[in-house]
């Protein structure tokens, strides 16, 4: 016997499916900007700060894991200004977050992926519209932006770090 579904079904399981992708948004957010208890006091911080104490290399991996935010927001519908906003919010997290020390400050304090978390489920579209092709092309060409930005700045911090080796020697 076969089982048709009903309106009602569909709505129910794309509702389980946003759920699920709110869900994956929170865990992300939370594990980069605020999953650690800094002990004796009531600030938290996530692994974005302490990854970006490896340099270069650190904040790559941190804003690009941030970035798949990104890419839920638009599976979401979130609106084209508010995925802007939130590749602002990477942006600036990886620019300052690049600067030894006061990014890694920054980071704690500007908690770039909680806002981005925030900013999906403010923006989220009550039911999903069909995304287009253009959509999709915005998300790709931000991203590619962001990842051409993490990459000038891991380039960067090498030649720094090569120049600095060469200067000491």
């Amino acid at each position: 016997m076969e089982h048709s579904f009903s309106p009602e079904e569909h709505r129910t399981d794309t509702t389980g499916q946003r759920e699920a992708m709110y869900s994956m948004a929170d865990f992300i957010a939370t594990l980069l900007d605020s999953a650690f208890l800094i002990p004796g006091t009531s600030l938290r911080i996530g692994l974005d700060p302490l990854l970006g104490l490896i340099p270069g290399f650190g904040d790559f991996l941190s804003n690009l894991i941030g970035s798949s935010l990104l890419f839920l927001a638009a599976q979401l519908g979130v609106t084209k200004i508010a995925l802007f906003r939130m590749a602002l919010n990477i942006f600036l997290n990886m620019v300052i977050g690049a600067v030894p020390g006061i990014g890694d400050l920054f980071s704690c304090w500007f908690k770039s992926n909680l806002r981005n978390a925030a900013l999906l489920r403010r923006y989220c579209r009550a039911t999903s519209p069909a995304t287009t092709f253009a959509d999709w092309s915005y998300v790709f060409i931000v991203l590619l932006l962001l990842v051409a930005g993490l990459i000038l700045i891991l380039l960067g911090t090498v030649w720094l770090l090569v120049h600095m080796v060469h200067f000491i020697q």
